[in-house]
């Protein structure tokens, strides 16, 4: 038990942490879906459905290969300083080339009477790519403090200026129209206000962590970057294929929404990430566990009974995620108020969709630990170049036809398939006693449930039976598993003693 509770202490200090400056992150989409038209945060998601293949490149596996090659004794001293070597040079060279061809990519991503907003992300990737490695190293040293406070202090720096920027220059600028404020401040500019204050917090974040930026030597181990880079290329493409299925259905919704115009389709963008953003408390979670197991995956991988850990591991994952699915899907009453312009929430139709497409994405992510253990990184490729595959055949044969309903089933069926296919592949090259079948009954139940209580609210309208039966359905269920479950559940610290 010593491991589990190793594991969720790691993940609430590094995971949690990182969970909560997300989650301050997110409060910011309630404010901006009520500054910004839905085509202004169109025309913002697109940039930001950029920045994550971007981070790829720029990252390229990096902070993974740290981990894994810190636990080899040959090159525990040097694995620091070649990384860091590495990211540096690397970085310079990705964000000169990223300014020199912002109109292009600007005219990529459908907006290119705004290169300047591709100037402001080549500048807040390269700090964080620079970040990504002393971060790690906190993690890898149990520093979580210094962690947990510099991310959520340059996430409230983001909040504090985006406010600033949208509504302080603007009142100032009303109230003084003769002022430098009518000079220095374009309301029409507020998106790029939006990434200037991300930059500054980025900035903010490089300037908190110099002292482990500069702890590197400038010496190169030339065989071990070697063996960094066959472990971490194979990850960089399932990372680069991963955006695609996160992210780069933004971009070809953008391409081709059934939309009149350009404005149109940015605003089918909007409203597909703004209600892409109530998957909110599985993502974070899936964050956080990330977070947390990555590292505790790696020291564990040592251990005699390192499947079984995984196995009850996986068990915990998915009890959490299943009660999570109806926090949000049968809450959405609740849920929807946190965009505020109304006129996004035609699109709420998707959201439980994407949770389970979430879910899906957290069980793969538990299971691509065999691949990670064996060095066949290379099947972590060929996993998310299949989903990848799924997602752009099926965004282009049917966003014309059905926009971003057809961008929320390819995310489903996209990580569903990753899903399947990790795990049978995995049970070949690593088995590990996953009680699939149970995982598997759990999350048909949840299912279940939401189309019960969905047909039950179309028949009886009104928020208050809507509320109550979810509330009946959440703790009916969560009673259900406490009970399967009451082995397991009796084992855990704190929690045993009460059932």
């Amino acid at each position: 038990m010593s491991s589990i509770k190793k594991l969720a202490g790691q993940t609430i200090w590094y995971g949690g942490s990182s969970i909560f400056a997300r989650f301050l992150s997110y409060l910011l989409t309630p404010y901006l879906t009520y500054q910004l038209t839905k085509e202004r945060y169109g025309e913002m998601s697109l940039v930001y459905a950029l920045v994550p293949f971007l981070n790829t490149v720029y990252t390229y596996g990096m902070e993974t290969a740290f981990f894994r090659f810190l636990q080899k004794e040959e090159f525990k001293k040097e694995v620091y300083n070649t990384t860091m070597v590495s990211a540096f040079s690397s970085t310079l060279i990705f964000t000169i080339l990223l300014i020199v061809f912002r109109n292009p990519v600007a005219e990529f991503i459908r907006i290119p009477e705004h290169s300047d907003y591709i100037l402001i992300c080549a500048l807040i990737i390269g700090c964080d790519a620079l970040t990504a490695l002393p971060f790690a190293k906190l993690r890898s040293e149990d520093r979580p403090r210094k962690f947990a406070v510099i991310r959520i202090t340059s996430i409230l720096l983001n909040i504090g200026l985006v406010y600033f920027f949208l509504s302080v220059c603007p009142g100032l600028q009303a109230r003084k129209p003769d002022s430098i404020w009518s000079v220095i401040y374009d309301k029409n500019f507020r998106v790029g206000y939006v990434l200037i204050a991300n930059l500054a917090a980025s900035f903010f974040a490089l300037i908190c962590l110099w002292k482990e930026f500069v702890e590197f030597k400038w010496r190169f181990h030339t065989n071990l970057w070697k063996a960094l880079m066959i472990y971490s290329l194979p990850l960089t493409v399932a990372g680069f294929a991963g955006m695609i299925n996160e992210t780069f259905d933004r971009i070809m919704l953008g391409w081709w929404a059934p939309a009149a115009n350009l404005a149109g389709a940015r605003g089918e963008v909007g409203i597909y990430s703004a209600c892409y953003k109530l998957s909110i408390l599985i993502t974070l979670f899936i964050q956080a566990f990330r977070m947390g197991a990555e590292p505790f995956f790696f020291k564990q991988s040592l251990e005699e009974n390192a499947p079984k850990t995984y196995a009850r591991v996986m068990k915990f994952f998915v009890l959490i995620i299943t009660v999570m699915f109806l926090i949000v899907a049968l809450y959405l009453d609740i849920w929807k108020i946190f965009i505020q312009n109304k006129n996004m929430w035609e699109g709420l139709k998707v959201v439980p969709i994407l949770l389970f497409a979430n879910m899906f994405l957290g069980i793969y992510y538990n299971l691509s630990i065999w691949y990670k253990l064996s060095h066949k990184t290379t099947a972590g490729a060929y996993i998310t170049l299949i989903g990848a595959a799924i997602t752009l055949i099926i965004n282009y044969l049917f966003i014309p036809h059905f926009s971003y309903m057809a961008c929320a089933w390819a995310t489903f069926l996209c990580y569903g398939s990753m899903m399947v296919i990790s795990y049978i592949w995995g049970q070949k090259k690593y088995p590990i006693p996953y009680a699939w079948k149970k995982l598997l009954a759990y999350m048909v139940i949840v299912a279940l449930l939401y189309f019960i209580h969905h047909f039950f609210t179309g028949i009886w309208k009104g928020t208050i039976f809507s509320l109550g039966l979810a509330t009946l359905f959440t703790l009916a269920y969560s009673l259900f598993v406490l009970r399967v479950e009451k082995k397991e559940f009796s084992k855990l610290p704190y929690i045993g003693k009460w059932i």
